[in-house]
């Protein structure tokens, strides 16, 4: 019996603490969004003529992002019925925007004017030792290439 309030205390634990974080990050990136919003990315190819003045560069920005133990747990229950698991589209949402905004960070740096071509790379990671049980993290990689105009440098 004991180890079954333990058990919801620390769902409870996980609840609370886990939506806290996860908010505190959303802040973040929609200050951070805010911040960098004049700096244009085209996912496409590039159709306009590159001019002399231009370099290009690589730019890229990656993170390795956590679902806290409480959605790990609702998001097994919610599987067992199946439908949309919106505690992980939540995850990858925040990683995907935080991923482009390192990417814009190290472009801002860098004095990039545009940002052309964003590709982005996944890949789960955060199996336990012994291939026992499974924490789900995904790393999100995007990269791109930066333009710079060297003659407005």
């Amino acid at each position: 019996m004991a180890q079954l309030i333990i058990f919801f205390i620390l769902l409870g634990c996980g609840l609370v603490f886990g939506r806290h974080i996860e908010q505190k990050h959303y802040r973040s990136i929609i200050w951070r969004e805010k911040r960098l919003i004049g700096m244009p990315i085209i996912t496409g190819r590039w159709q306009d003529e590159i001019t002399p003045e231009q370099e290009g560069v690589f730019v890229h920005g990656s993170v390795v992002v956590a679902s806290d133990y409480f959605k790990t747990v609702a998001s097994s229950l919610k599987s067992i019925f199946g439908g949309s698991l919106q505690n992980y589209e939540a995850l990858l949402d925040r990683g995907r925007r935080e991923a482009i905004l390192r990417m814009k960070e190290q472009a801002n740096k860098q004095r990039v004017q545009k940002i052309i071509n964003l590709r982005f790379e996944t890949s789960t990671v955060g199996r336990a030792a012994g291939g026992k049980g499974f924490l789900p993290c995904v790393e999100i990689h995007c990269y791109a290439t930066g333009l710079i105009d060297r003659g407005n440098v």
